[in-house]
């Protein structure tokens, strides 16, 4: 299979992207900047609009109706007018799953649970550690997933592993009604993602295509910071509690599990494949080789007093979630926070794909870093795909086309798993 090749009708293949966007400061990376505006003047709650809600509608996370009209009466940039009116809206949402549950219709109420979960976890978005509706709504959202959960088919299974002095939450559905070994996505997120945005991230695209699939929450994810369990250097050891996991099971197929990490997943998923061969292909979207350069050349990290001073309240609220995620208390001590989070391709065995949306691809540093892991891969059928943005494929994880997303990543793993 060459690489010049792979899925030339449906991506990008190129490392030179990047040359046509003029003018980028090649030192600055705001990984939530987009490519064009979907509703809010605020860059960060646009972002997020555009990418975690949107994105989520074609695997049942919202709709488009009910997404617009809380939208509509969102303040723009205002984090407590966002997280009011997603929380509002759950709380109708799932009060209409919950008669029909009581009434006996199950896909109805499975439908609308799903949706209520995620209104839940979309209304944490900027919310402080402080704050005590933070577990609280969290705490709902899962419990709402795990009420759902038996009524898929096959079900959806809450899992939790012990690590250290906690335990790991995961969702694992597999692909059919049976004990077979069957290939298997293990899906990680990254800087701010739980495992109900995974779950939506991709989860009917696996299984549609006869995979298992399974995500788990790791140190600094999901509401793990709460026990204490913030972002690390050293991921690759809570993964081999994970995989280990995912193995003892006898419906995961050993010779075909393969992971796939987006944002901060781009690194944890390598970082552990480095130290782990029971990986039989991983996916990033994108490759970070190096998280050090990334967060130094965000402008957050980077922001001045008078810069962090004018930032709106839902901006200056994620940023200081994310620090309180990585266990520091300026946007600054980010960047030190992740020097030696690395990883070296040149240690991995398994076949690689990256997948960068045309936009994020514009940066430099995602460029260089791009480049430095797929030269580095030792199985030559690893590839780089760049999606473009003239499909609205073009952010930071690409969550605005799921779709296209599956595609690639699925066709890539039939291939490989052939």
């Amino acid at each position: 299979m060459k690489r010049s090749l792979f899925l030339a009708a449906i991506i990008v293949l190129s490392f030179l992207i990047g040359n046509v966007w003029a003018g980028e400061d090649a030192k600055k990376f705001d990984a939530h900047a987009t490519t064009f505006n979907y509703f809010f003047k605020d860059g960060d709650m646009d972002f997020h609009f555009g990418n975690l809600v949107l994105g989520a509608a074609r695997n049942g996370g919202v709709e488009i109706g009910e997404a617009f009209y809380a939208a509509s009466r969102i303040k723009d940039g205002d984090a407590a007018s966002w997280q009011t009116e997603w929380y509002e809206l759950a709380e109708r949402v799932e009060a209409r799953g919950r008669s029909a549950l009581k009434a006996g219709h199950r896909v109805s109420a499975r439908n609308q649970l799903i949706r209520a979960a995620y209104y839940y976890r979309i209304s944490l978005l900027a919310m402080l550690p402080d704050n005590p509706e933070l577990e609280k709504r969290g705490l709902k959202c899962r419990a709402l997933m795990r009420l759902a959960g038996p009524m898929f088919d096959p079900p959806l299974e809450y899992f939790e592993i012990p690590f250290e002095n906690t335990v790991l939450p995961g969702f694992f559905r597999k692909a059919g009604n049976s004990d077979k070994p069957t290939k298997t996505l293990l899906m990680i997120g990254g800087g701010e993602t739980f495992i109900e945005d995974l779950f939506f991230y991709i989860e009917p695209q696996a299984h549609e295509r006869g995979y298992n699939f399974m995500t788990v929450d790791l140190p600094g994810q999901g509401m793990l910071p709460h026990f204490g369990q913030v972002f690390r250097t050293d991921t690759n050891v809570p993964m081999k509690k994970v995989v280990d996991y995912a193995l003892s099971r006898p419906d995961v197929a050993p010779k075909k599990f393969a992971a796939y990490g987006i944002s901060g997943g781009g690194l944890f998923v390598p970082q552990a494949a480095m130290h782990d061969s029971r990986f039989k292909a991983i996916v990033m979207s994108s490759a970070v080789v190096d998280a050090y350069p990334l967060f130094s050349a965000m402008p957050a990290a980077g922001a001045s007093q008078d810069e962090i001073d004018s930032w709106s309240s839902f901006h200056g609220d994620i940023v200081k979630s994310i620090c309180w995620r990585y266990g520091v208390n300026k946007p600054e001590e980010l960047i030190e926070a992740n020097k030696g989070n690395t990883f070296d391709s040149k240690k991995i065995a398994a076949p690689a794909l990256l997948i960068v949306g045309e936009g994020e691809y514009r940066s430099k540093e995602v460029q260089r870093q791009q480049k430095v892991a797929l030269d580095g891969f030792r199985d030559k059928r690893s590839v780089l795909a760049v999606t473009p943005s003239d499909e609205g494929a073009t952010n930071h994880c690409i969550m605005e086309n799921r779709s296209i997303v599956g595609q690639v990543v699925f066709d890539w793993l039939d291939e490989i798993f052939r």
